[in-house]
């Protein structure tokens, strides 16, 4: 393969928030507490479920598991960040660049199936409760969550494969706090075509094969709050399920736009704000939203503080 009489790229340098020198003792308080309360948050709801034999429930193995992915997923972004904003050269290797990659998918793919898998059990919990060990055994439990990781590990390794075909021999700074694949298609100097389309097809698979799991869960759960004829348990059925399909929302919705619009490789502006929401945001807040209005944590948390 030519060179193009261009010399080639294997380090990068991430420029996403280090332009605005001015700004950078306060950014980097920012996401250091936003770093700090998501893995206290996250790692905190991790150990509650393993101690509680309580929550040793599918709901709670599913949120578990979600809390953990979240963990990975801001260990892998944030330090990266908080670094470059007082490095001078804030570079990163190819490799460094597909191995954040590489944590970042896996995170988010793994999230994907598990927030369908949460969904689908509320359903059964919400429409079928006199079915609900039946069917949602432990064996079903461990299958969900075992494919869950299986789906998160095997989706990250086409992307990453598939960048081994490409060079990159353009401007080697990238304009985003992290190194996503659809950055690094920007500074090909081989057509990524093929990659564009790859992601396009699996992205798009798991998130719509996902989010319809979703929406048909959560429709069936509408349908049976709105036939409940207690009016408080009604209400507080509706509270947690919008909490819940909010987060949902944000999580998917940023998802989409990112990597599944139109025109997504070229578009490089909404990069940095999308990429907030579900590298950031979604898992700091997740332990709350999943916490806060959960009587059995409050309980179990009311538990060990007692004896402490």
């Amino acid at each position: 393969m030519t060179e193009d009489n261009h010399s080639l790229t294997t380090e990068f340098i991430l420029i996403g928030f280090t332009n605005h020198p001015e700004l950078k003792t306060l950014l980097f308080q920012v996401f250091f507490t936003i770093y700090l309360i998501t893995m206290v948050g996250n790692l905190g709801l991790v150990a509650l479920i393993v101690t509680e034999h309580r929550l040793h429930t599918p709901m709670y193995i599913f949120l578990g598991n979600l809390t953990l992915m979240d963990s990975c997923c801001s260990c892998a972004i944030t330090p990266k960040i908080l670094e470059n904003l007082f490095s001078k050269d804030r570079m990163i290797s190819l490799y460094e660049c597909m191995a954040q990659f590489y944590c970042l998918c896996l995170a988010e793919t793994t999230d994907c199936f598990l927030l369908a898998a949460m969904a689908y059990d509320r359903y059964v919990a919400i429409c079928k409760p006199l079915q609900y060990h039946t069917m949602m055994s432990k064996k079903l439990c461990i299958q969900m969550t075992t494919g869950a990781y299986i789906a998160g590990n095997i989706h990250p390794m086409i992307h990453v494969g598939l960048l081994f075909r490409l060079t990159f021999c353009k401007s080697h700074q990238i304009n985003h706090f992290l190194c996503d694949v659809l950055p690094l298609y920007r500074h090909s100097c081989v057509d990524p075509y093929i990659n564009e389309l790859m992601i396009f097809i699996f992205a798009g698979s798991v998130l719509v094969f996902t989010i319809t799991t979703v929406i048909i869960s959560y429709l069936f759960i509408l349908f049976t709050i709105f036939k409940m004829k207690s009016k408080e348990g009604k209400g507080k059925a509706l509270s947690t399920c919008a909490s819940h399909f909010l987060s949902v929302s944000i999580f998917y919705g940023s998802l989409l736009f990112m990597y599944v619009r139109p025109n997504s490789v070229n578009d490089e502006d909404k990069d940095i704000p999308v990429a907030i929401f579900y590298t950031l945001v979604i898992p700091l807040l997740n332990p709350f939203i999943y916490s806060l209005r959960n009587k059995e944590v409050i309980n179990a948390m009311k538990k060990i503080m007692k004896n402490l």
